[in-house]
């Protein structure tokens, strides 16, 4: 015991390394997000403020639901949204895609579509800002450096550094001073701040990319492809009868339960 005790004293800082890394690891998308989110607000925050009032992190809520958006300005030249997206490696889609694909290396992750998903964000903003017709809504996607993209569409799809440059070429003036001002306050005043709300939100969308995953996969299966590798399915015979394998066997070890 006491050879024991002594290894757990002297080895110590390696246990609170290990815990460390795993509270890391858990942590790590929601750490990224964030620092992403805040650098993009410190960008935008260099606008010219007479112009364009800026709204970080705004979660707004119509009738049950609720919708979470990165950026909004509200400028006399329109209203942007802003998506922040802080992926690594190629990214890859056309604006209509439902879905996007992000590649490191030879791993490849599905991405659901930014434009779609800012899209949902505009409806919103149209619905509570209703009583403003013939607003000019402009979505931006913007990517941290760390992505190397290639998409193919007319939606603004940037990086993050470009945004002021992007935002910027649309110089058209439509919404006066006054509007401006008021369009502001009303989405101020409706921001929820409620943490409970805003977890209820995350928990809520990641519930929907679960349940969606899941019916992907087994629409794939029901089809005879492999939802791991994309390799066909085949029958095979094993130690306790048939089974459906991938035909990329032994690189993929998929098997249909």
């Amino acid at each position: 015991m006491e050879i024991l005790y002594e290894m757990i004293t002297k080895l110590w800082f390696l246990w609170v390394i290990v815990i460390a890394l795993g509270v890391l690891e858990v942590f790590m998308p929601r750490i990224k997000g964030f620092t992403g989110e805040k650098s993009v607000a410190f960008i935008l925050s260099g606008l010219d403020k007479t112009k364009y009032k800026l709204i970080n992190n705004i979660m707004l809520q119509i009738e049950n639901k609720t919708t979470q958006i990165d950026h909004v300005i509200v400028s006399n030249y329109g209203i942007f949204v802003i998506e922040t997206k802080n992926y690594k490696g190629w990214v890859i889609g056309n604006e209509f895609d439902e879905n996007w694909k992000q590649v490191i290396y030879k791993r490849k992750e599905k991405l659901h579509n930014p434009i779609k998903q800012n899209y949902g964000h505009i409806q919103a903003l149209k619905e509570i800002l209703k009583e403003y017709q013939d607003i000019n809504y402009i979505s931006i996607v913007a990517f941290t450096t760390k992505a190397e993209l290639k998409v193919t569409a007319k939606t603004d799809v940037v990086y993050t550094i470009k945004l002021p440059k992007t935002i910027k070429k649309y110089n058209v003036e439509n919404i006066s001073d006054l509007v401006k001002e008021e369009i502001y306050t009303k989405l101020l005043s409706l921001n929820v701040d409620s943490k409970e709300t805003r977890k209820t939100h995350v928990k809520a969308i990641h519930n929907t990319l679960a349940e969606n995953t899941l019916a992907e996969k087994r629409i794939k299966i029901n089809s005879g492809i492999c939802p791991k590798c994309g390799g066909l399915l085949v029958l095979r015979n094993g130690k306790y009868g048939q089974f459906k394998g991938c035909s990329n066997f032994p690189k993929c070890r998929f098997i249909e339960k």
